[in-house]
């Protein structure tokens, strides 16, 4: 059984005001008296974020349990300090991002300007574990067209300096702007892929190999596929859902590349129309369909998703709960659904906030 890890990146708010608070190292200083050697919580680009990652778990459940005590422990911590955390793709309100101390990220900032003040952002990040390289890139050839739909499903940042964006991900535009980002061509072998990595790392825009921000890739420190493209997701019950879905194309991909199944030959600029409408509209109107890439209802391209990892599903236990995740988002609607309910029914961004706060604990 495949084995998933998921990284989550949280905003600190101010419980009463939902104003953004730049308190990480302080949220970290607390975590690190409490237990020395935690490796749990983690700094980010901007002070205002707090990044958690999991352990490796090979059953959805125990994942699941993970994230809610990292969601709960994330919070004492804050609140401890006076601050409080969401699970929000990007703030609702007007926010100045104040630049974490560290020379990786003052190099950022140096190099890229204007675009890195641009990324207060949190994304949801599922390791998949994969066999070796080889595997990983046939991994990565196969499943680009299917990255939007977990896009669509983990849509949370329809809010941005205060304003409505018109769109579901908004996050998924900002993160865009890197130069270094989005869907990629066909690579064909861990040979080519590594290839273009030293490349790019070559040509002296980016500084390592840590710093591609594909919608997915081989990490650069575990042996895993790093599928990066969803939004954080405002409750954990979508963040279990993304992963194993996650698992669940990647299982499917292995699978395609072992029976000598090729890759569907998409360009990038389809795919990246495909990754627009997927932040435009999310589960609300239509998305592209993964292999025609043309439009088709957001239910009907879910339930795509569904058939198509059908039997990854089975093989690991999980069908019943994706389905019922599947429903239950289709009722519900996502984060970015969620959020626009709370503002036509407050009439105030400070509420939206607070009432992530609550989601996120709960």
């Amino acid at each position: 059984m495949r084995t998933v890890g998921v990284e989550e990146e949280l905003l600190l708010v101010d419980p009463d005001s939902g104003e953004p608070k730049s308190l990480s190292a302080a949220v970290l200083a607390r975590a690190t008296q409490d237990d020395p050697g935690q490796d749990v919580f983690q700094k980010e680009l901007f002070g205002q974020m707090l990044e958690f990652a999991t352990h490796p778990q090979a059953d959805m459940a125990d994942l699941g349990a993970e994230i809610v005590r990292c969601r709960k422990e994330a919070s004492r911590l804050a609140g401890e300090i006076g601050c409080a955390v969401a699970a929000l793709a990007t703030h609702p309100m007007p926010v100045t991002p104040s630049l974490t101390v560290h020379e990786r990220y003052q190099w950022m900032a140096g190099q890229y300007g204007m675009t890195t003040q641009d990324q207060l952002v949190c994304g949801c990040h599922a390791h998949v574990s994969v066999e070796s390289d080889e595997e990983g890139v046939a991994v990565l050839d196969r499943i680009r067209p299917w990255l939007p739909v977990l896009l669509a499903l983990s849509a949370n940042s329809p809010f941005w300096q205060g304003r409505d964006t018109d769109y579901v991900s908004y996050r998924g535009r900002v993160v865009r702007r890197w130069p270094q980002a989005g869907p990629n061509e066909l690579f064909g072998s861990a040979e080519r892929y590594h290839r273009l990595v030293r490349d790019m790392v070559a040509s002296g825009v980016v500084l390592d190999r840590g710093m591609l921000y594909f919608d997915a890739r081989l990490s650069a420190s575990y042996p895993t596929v790093e599928i990066r493209v969803a939004d954080v997701c405002l409750r954990a019950d979508t963040t279990v859902l993304i992963a194993t879905l996650a698992r669940a194309l990647v299982e499917t991909a292995a699978r395609e590349w072992r029976s000598g199944r090729p890759p569907l030959d998409h360009s990038v600029s389809l795919l990246r129309l495909a990754a627009w409408q997927a932040a435009r509209s999310g589960l609300d109107e239509d998305l592209l369909d993964p292999v025609s890439l043309r439009p088709r209802p957001a239910a009907e391209v879910l339930y795509a998703l569904l058939e198509h990892t059908g039997e990854a599903l089975t093989d690991s236990g999980d069908a019943a709960g994706v389905e019922e995740g599947v429903a239950t988002l289709l009722r519900r609607g996502n984060g970015a659904h969620e959020q626009r309910l709370l503002m036509e029914r407050t009439g105030s961004l400070r509420d939206v906030v607070t009432a992530c706060v609550r989601h996120t604990q709960d």
